[in-house]
C-alpha cells in the first residue's frame, strides 16, 4: 500500500500542492529500446561533437542574450534579432509567456490531450486551465477553441502536429482560428517537431509570421530533429514586444555556452540532419503502416511519433510492450505513445501491437476489425 506524501513543512499555495511534478519518459535499461521521450535516435553529428569538445571555458557565464544563434534565426525567419528568443527549450518559453500574460482570473487555453506540460503553465501562473476536447480523429478542434474564448483568455497554445495524438493543424484552419481570435489575445503555435511533417497542408509558421499575425509566437526546438535534447535549446519567434516580456519573466543566463555552439554547428550541418528526418519520417510512415494492417485505428502521425488510443485499456496495453524491452509512453485514460527509435525496434514494435489489440474489445474504436 502506498503511503500518502507527508504534508510541505511550509505553506504552498494549494494549486501548486496538487499539481503533480512534470514526469518525463521512463529511462530504458541498456537491453530495451527508449521510445518514451520523443527523442532522435541518432548520435550527434560529428561537427556538433568537435564543437561541443572545443567548448570547454565552463568556469565563465555564457552570452545570455544567444546573440550569434538569435542572428542566425532572425535571419532565416526574416525578423529582427529582437524578435527571436533563446531559451532552455521551448517548454521554457511557454512558462515565460503564461507567466508573462495570464495570472488569477485570467484564462489559459489549450486543447486535451495534448503536450502534458501545458496544464501545469496555467497553474503556476495562477491561472484558469481551459482544455477544450480534441476531435475523434486526435486534431485540435478549432472552431470550438474561437468559440471559447471570452473576455478572460489571455493565451491559446496550439500545437502542431499535435504531441502525442500526431496530427497538424492545416494553414487554412489556422488562419481561419486567427480570423476568430482577438488581436490582444496571444496565440502560441507550438511547432516542436515541425521538421517532422510531410503533409503540405500543415501550418507552416514562418508563414504565419510573415502574414503579419503580431498577436503569434512562434515555438521550435533543436531537443527534437536536431537531436540535442540534453542541452535543452529552444526559441521562439514573434513581435519582439512579447518576446521581451518572456525575456523579463525568465531565468537569467539558462542558455549554456555548449548548447548555443551546438546549436549553431547543428544549422551549419542542416543538410545532413536533413537526411536524417528524411530516414525518421519514412521509418515513422512505414511504422503507421504496418500498424494500421494489424488492425490498429491510430490518428495520421506527423511528428516522430505514433499514437494507440487505447482509452481506458492503456494501462493494460503498455506493460505489453515493456515486457517486450519497448520503453513507451503510456498516458492513462487515453493511450499510448510510441517514438520513432532505432530502425532494430520496428519489427518488435509491430509484433507487440499486434499482439496488444487482443486487449481491446471487439468495437473498441482503436481498432478497425
Amino acid at each position: 500500500m502506498t503511503e500518502a506524501p507527508s504534508p510541505a513543512p511550509v505553506r504552498i499555495r494549494p494549486e501548486i500542492a496538487a499539481l503533480p511534478p512534470y514526469r518525463q519518459g521512463k529511462q530504458a535499461g541498456a537491453d530495451a529500446f527508449k521510445l518514451s521521450s520523443n527523442e532522435n535516435p541518432f548520435e550527434p553529428l560529428p561537427s556538433v561533437i568537435e564543437a561541443l569538445r572545443s567548448s570547454t571555458d565552463v568556469n565563465r557565464y555564457p552570452d545570455a542574450s544567444a546573440a550569434r544563434l538569435r542572428a542566425r534565426l532572425a535571419a532565416r525567419f526574416g525578423v529582427s534579432v529582437d524578435g527571436v528568443h533563446v531559451a532552455a527549450g521551448s517548454v521554457s518559453i511557454l512558462q515565460q509567456l503564461a507567466l508573462a500574460t495570464a495570472g488569477p482570473g485570467d484564462e489559459l487555453m489549450y486543447a486535451w490531450r495534448s503536450f502534458e506540460a501545458y496544464p501545469g503553465l496555467a497553474a503556476v501562473a495562477g491561472a484558469t486551465a481551459l482544455a477544450v476536447p480534441l476531435a475523434a480523429d486526435g486534431t485540435h478542434d478549432l472552431d470550438a477553441m474561437a468559440a471559447a474564448v471570452t473576455d478572460r483568455t489571455r493565451l491559446i497554445l496550439v500545437c502542431s502536429p499535435n504531441n502525442p495524438t500526431g496530427p497538424i493543424v492545416t494553414q487554412a484552419a489556422f488562419d481561419a482560428f486567427l480570423a476568430r481570435v482577438p488581436g490582444d489575445v496571444l496565440v502560441v503555435l507550438d511547432e516542436a517537431y515541425a521538421e517532422f511533417v510531410t503533409d503540405p497542408s500543415a501550418v507552416d509558421g514562418a508563414r504565419v509570421l510573415a502574414a503579419g499575425h503580431q498577436n503569434v509566437v512562434v515555438l521550435r526546438t533543436f531537443s527534437k530533429a536536431y537531436g540535442l535534447a540534453g542541452l535543452r535549446i529552444g526559441y521562439g519567434v514573434g513581435h519582439p514586444r512579447i518576446l521581451d516580456a518572456a525575456r523579463t519573466t525568465g531565468i537569467p543566463l539558462s542558455v549554456t555556452a555548449q548548447a548555443e555552439r551546438a546549436a549553431l554547428a547543428s544549422l551549419d550541418a542542416e543538410d545532413e540532419l536533413i537526411a536524417r528526418v528524411a530516414v525518421l519520417t519514412d521509418r515513422r510512415d512505414r511504422l503507421a503502416a504496418g500498424l494500421r494492417a494489424a488492425g490498429w485505428n491510430i490518428p495520421d502521425a506527423q511528428g516522430n511519433f505514433v499514437w494507440l488510443p487505447t482509452g481506458e485499456h492503456t494501462l493494460d496495453v503498455a506493460p505489453r510492450f515493456e515486457e517486450a524491452g519497448l520503453i513507451v509512453r503510456p498516458f492513462a485514460g487515453d493511450g499510448v505513445r510510441i517514438s520513432v527509435g532505432e530502425e532494430e525496434s520496428i519489427p518488435t514494435v509491430l509484433e507487440v501491437a499486434a499482439s496488444a489489440i487482443s486487449l481491446l474489445p471487439e468495437g473498441h474504436p482503436a481498432r478497425t476489425r
